[in-house]
Order: structure tokens, then C-alpha cells, then sequence
């Protein structure tokens, strides 16, 4: 990457990748690497049949509540959108202002990648709580746990309290042998969004976390 006063550029391909979604999909954080705080844009690759902008929605505890535009700068995808499906070959923008919409996109040929890009109408751009987690998981692959908790921990100056941050957090700090503020940030993950309690009875990030009496307090014994 090269840059004058204001201006930068990069190839794509140049921004190293992150594997997200069990490493089917490529997530290259274009917003991150360039600066960007006046909207998001990322960029994600898949090869054929594989997911490459994974079904969602924008109203999640993850999400940003974005409208988005989806635009197809390599290879070809199928888009699915509340049930329609949609063919979308390299060139092709989808755009989607109602955060409520599911969304999804399978590549239809390898090498196939898709800038999104979005942002709330009429409010300051605030990076997605997701973003924060996907960029500690290089930190979190290599056990570098102090790294992969100041990477999350940087999500909560936009999105104080954040369940799905909290959650995170709990399960790095776990990993890294901090058992008392993994579970400071269970209990408040829990206590904002009680679904939590279901995912921590069976994940293994919080394995470390069984034998402690507050655990099985805040989820239950795990069957």
C-alpha cells in the first residue's frame, strides 16, 4: 500500500486475509486497512459452493443495523434475499436498505469476491460489533490472548455493554486463564441476552470455566 496527503491505495488481494466461517470465506477488513470511519467496506472471497456473504440479517447483536450495498467485483454469486434468489455476476450491485432483510450469497465460481459496503442513514458511521471479533481471530488462532482481548475490548468504545462482545471477550479470557473476568463478562453477556447462557453450556472456549460453581450459577450444569 501507497499513500499521499489524503489519499491511499491498496490491491485487495494485497490485504491479508481472515478466515471466518469455519474458513470458507476470505474477510479482507478494507475499512481497517485503509482508515475508513465515514461508512464500512469489507471485502469477502469464496470459492464455488461456498458461502461467500454468509444468511443474515442486520438487527443482531453482532450487526450494525446497516443498509447495504453488495457489489460483485470478481467471479459470479448467487444471492438470496427473504427467499428470491438472485443471479449476480461480476459487476452486479445489491442493495438493501431494510436491516431486517435475510441475507445471503453462495459463489458460483472460485475466486468469487463481493464488497459490502454500508452504513446507518443520517448517523455517524460506528464499525459493527462483529468487526471487532473478526479482527482478533488471527490473535485468538495463535493463542495470543492479551492481543485478541485489546482487539475486542476496542468494540466497546462504540458499542458499550455489547452481549456479543462481552461474550467474546469471556471466551478469550477464558482460554487465557483469567477465570474470574471471563466470568464478570459471562454474567454480563448472560444478563443482557440470555441466549448466551445456552451457547456457553457447549462451547469449548469456555471449557476452562466447568468446574466453577458460578458458571454452573449462570448456565446450568451442562447435560
Amino acid at each position: 500500500m501507497c499513500s499521499l496527503a489524503g489519499m491511499r491505495d491498496v490491491r485487495i488481494s494485497e490485504i491479508e486475509p481472515i478466515r471466518i466461517a469455519g474458513g470458507t470465506i476470505a474477510w479482507r477488513p478494507v475499512r481497517r486497512t485503509l482508515g475508513i470511519r465515514a461508512f464500512g467496506i469489507n471485502a469477502y472471497t469464496a470459492d464455488a459452493g461456498k458461502p461467500v456473504v454468509e444468511t443474515h440479517d442486520e438487527t443482531g447483536l453482532s450487526a450494525g443495523h446497516h443498509e447495504e450495498v453488495y457489489a460483485v467485483i470478481s467471479g459470479r454469486a448467487i444471492f438470496t434475499v427473504s427467499s428470491v434468489e438472485l443471479d449476480a455476476p461480476t459487476g452486479t450491485l445489491v442493495f438493501l436498505d431494510d436491516p431486517k432483510e435475510k441475507r445471503g450469497a453462495v459463489a458460483v465460481e472460485d475466486g468469487t469476491t463481493v464488497l459490502a459496503i454500508g452504513g446507518v442513514p443520517g448517523q455517524a458511521f460506528s464499525p459493527s460489533p462483529w468487526e471487532y471479533a473478526f479482527s482478533a481471530i488471527p490473535a485468538i488462532t495463535d493463542g495470543r490472548w492479551a492481543e485478541a482481548a485489546t482487539l475486542i475490548r476496542e468494540g466497546f468504545d462504540q458499542h458499550p455493554g455489547n452481549a456479543s462482545l462481552l461474550y467474546e471477550l469471556a471466551c478469550v479470557e477464558a482460554q487465557a486463564g483469567a477465570a474470574d473476568a471471563a466470568l464478570d463478562h459471562l454474567e454480563g453477556a448472560v444478563s443482557v441476552a440470555p441466549k448466551f447462557r445456552e451457547y456457553a453450556a457447549t462451547d469449548d472456549d469456555l471449557a476452562a470455566l466447568r468446574d466453577k460453581p458460578r458458571f454452573n450459577e449462570l448456565v446450568g450444569p451442562r447435560a
